[in-house]
This record gives structure tokens, sequence and C-alpha cells, in this order.
């Protein structure tokens, strides 16, 4: 049986900085990691889940600089992969589904494929955890038996060796002729964003509460940028070494952005904020034209993302956000 060769964007697009290891200090703006390292056409993978640590701040400066033809990848892909769609800088995407738990689905996301302007990829979360544990791991493919018994298989019969339908095999497991396992291919974004609660300066990541798919994802990605609510010390960092979730090797940039998951929550930081994720959902439902005020109101009319949080949510909002999360842990 051929390798399947790992999920990647153009492999002839150019990166700019040494590679991360190479650097002790990483500490960037949103605007420069993001010109630096997201490239139209570039796998993305993104982090966070439902509405929570939501990369928005990274997001917005994607959409600020209108990088398009992107493939977005993640298990499940939230609100910030649904301002991307309805920015129009999404082709494609791979992903265990879209939705903002009770606020509803993505709707961007939702109306592009029923119009067919974006091809979706259908996998499980953990289908999708497993393929950026191959990517990770260096190697061509990993077994699962995560869709069998779906119909996000092919349509054929399941048992059947060999049946393919290109993001994934079913094959006999060589130890137990008769039962069927699939291989799902290896995805090694090309860039991957996420937002945490603790970074310092040479990129080594704290993540607390829920990190889903995003460990394989990172230590899978060709360059990471993080940003962070807060910056600390490396003397810091190395005096818990316990609780650092990603080193320094697999990160390429560390933007410091309070509030950079806002409208989505951030455990022990910040609760979401349910009136401004409504909002949104409220543009998306309505169609193209709500969507592009709401952007243009929102991200393409500010300056940056500390404009955005002064213009959408003002420090009493913030506030009030901060000490509902305090009352929670």
């Amino acid at each position: 049986m051929p390798a399947t060769p790992a999920e990647s964007g153009p492999a002839s697009l150019p990166m700019t900085a040494q590679p991360a290891t190479r650097s002790t200090d990483k500490l960037m703006t949103a605007q420069e990691a993001v010109a630096r390292y997201v490239r139209p056409g570039s796998v993305l993978g993104m982090g966070g889940q439902n509405i929570g640590r939501c990369p928005m701040a990274l997001t917005h400066e994607i959409i600020r600089q209108r990088i398009g033809g992107l493939t977005v990848a993640g298990c499940n892909l939230s609100i910030a992969m649904d301002q991307l769609v309805g920015a129009g800088l999404v082709s494609r995407c791979i992903c265990g589904s879209g939705n903002l738990e009770r606020f509803g689905t993505t709707f961007c996301w939702r109306r592009a494929i029923e119009e067919g302007t974006l091809q979706v990829d259908d996998y499980s979360h953990l289908a999708m955890v497993t393929r950026f544990l191959a990517g990770e791991m260096g190697v061509p493919f990993m077994p699962t038996r995560s869709l069998l018994g779906s119909d996000l298989l092919p349509r054929v019969p399941e048992s059947s060796p060999g049946a393919r339908a290109g993001k994934a095999l079913v094959v006999d497991n060589p130890w137990a002729p008769g039962e069927p396992v699939v291989l799902v291919p290896a995805l090694e974004p090309d860039v991957s964003i996420v937002h945490v609660q603790r970074a310092d300066r040479m990129g080594n990541l704290v993540i607390e509460g829920f990190s889903t798919h995003e460990p394989e994802m990172i230590r899978a990605s060709r360059r990471v940028i993080a940003s962070c609510e807060e910056l600390v010390s490396t003397d810091e960092i190395r005096a818990h070494p316990e609780q650092t979730s990603i080193p320094f090797l697999h990160v390429s940039a560390v933007v410091v952005q309070r509030f950079g998951a806002y409208p989505t929550s951030v455990h022990r930081y910040y609760d979401y904020d349910a009136a401004q994720v409504s909002a949104y959902q409220a543009a998306a439902r309505a169609g193209a034209p709500a969507v592009a005020e709401y952007l243009n109101e929102r991200v393409w009319g500010c300056a940056g993302f500390d404009d955005h949080l002064a213009r959408t949510a003002g420090p009493d909002t913030l506030e009030g956000l901060r000490q509902a999360m305090q009352a929670i842990v």
C-alpha cells in the first residue's frame, strides 16, 4: 500500500524567519506575526473549542490583512473560523464540526457549504486528533476505529479492505483478519494559531483547562503563532516545568494580547460574552451584507484588537467578564 502524503499547503511558500528553535525572543505584534507566517493558500490550524479560548485576536489580524485561499483545520471550528469564511478567505475546511454550542451553528460556514463555495472534509473529533498525531509523529498515516459505522466514511462496505475515499482508507487489522480499521492521513498545518493563558518570550506555553486537539496540532505544525493573556518570565516557567503544556521549540511567535479570545472565554481569566456572541450570530444568520457590515465595523474599521475591544466591549464589560470567571473558579 503506498504511503499517504501528509496534508499541507503549497510547498513553495517562503518563510522569512529562522526555525523557532534558533530564537530565544519570539515576542511580536499580531501584525508582525501574521504577516511573517501566514501565507495565501496556507493550511491554517486553529485552536480553541466552541466558545472557549478561540484565537480571536490573531483571526482578526488575518482578516485585516485579507490573507485568503486558506484551508482551516481543527476539531470544532467555531466563531473564528466562521468570521474567516464570512470574510471570503477560506476555500476549504477540515474539521469535526462547526458550531457555537447553545448559540447555534456557524452560519457563514453552513451557507458557504450550501452554496458550494466551500469544500469541507468532515471527520470525527477523534479522527482529527489522530491526523494531527500522525503529523506530530512524522508518520504518513495513523489507524483509528473512530469513523467505523458512521456515514463519514465513503459509501462502500466498511468491511471491504482497500475501500478508499481520499480522506480515509479501510483495511484489515493485520493481527486480526476480518477486523476493519481506518487509516487517516497525517495532517501538518503550515501554521497554527492558538490563544493560551501564559507564555514566556521564548515561546513556552501554559494551557489551563481543556486543551482538546491543540497539543497534537501544535507539534504537527510547521509554524505556530500563540497569543497569550499574560507574558511571564522564563525563570517562572522553569520554576514550574510541570505546567508547561508546549515547549518553546514548537512555537514561532508569541503575541501578548489581553482578552485575545474575546468574546469567547479563557479559563481562570474571563467568561464568554453571551451578548456579543449573539450579536455576531445574528449578523451571520442574516446573510452576507450583515456580515460585511459587522466586519467593516468590528475588524477592518479597527486599528487593532485593542481598538476592537474598546469599541465592542469597553472596560466595564471586560471587568465584569473577569469577575464572572473569578466567581466560577
